[in-house]
């Protein structure tokens, strides 16, 4: 006799979306990490400054080619927002 098939719970929720883009400028790291709150920037440990957006609960990791990954969002939407709020606070320490 054929086992009666169990249910697959087959529904999800997203969690993190990560997504990557280029402003195409170059950005100054160093200053960038000393004048703005929530940047860290070691370059003997990693080359990149890594921007903490508390208010829309994302971490974005800025490169000085302008390179940008944006990480710890649920929807575009929400990438969007942190894109353009970094470019917001980077406007005067782009080359």
């Amino acid at each position: 006799m054929a086992k009666p098939k169990k249910r697959v719970n087959m529904s999800f929720k997203v969690e993190n979306i990560v997504a990557s883009a280029n402003l195409m400028v170059e950005l100054d790291l160093f200053n960038i990490a000393m004048d703005v709150d929530n940047v860290e920037y070691e370059p003997e440990q990693f080359p990149g400054a890594i921007m903490r957006l508390k208010e829309l609960g994302t971490t974005l990791l800025l490169f000085k080619n302008g390179k940008v990954i944006c990480s710890g969002a649920k929807s575009e939407k929400q990438i969007s927002q942190s894109i353009k709020r970094a470019v917001e606070l980077l406007r005067n320490y782009i080359k």
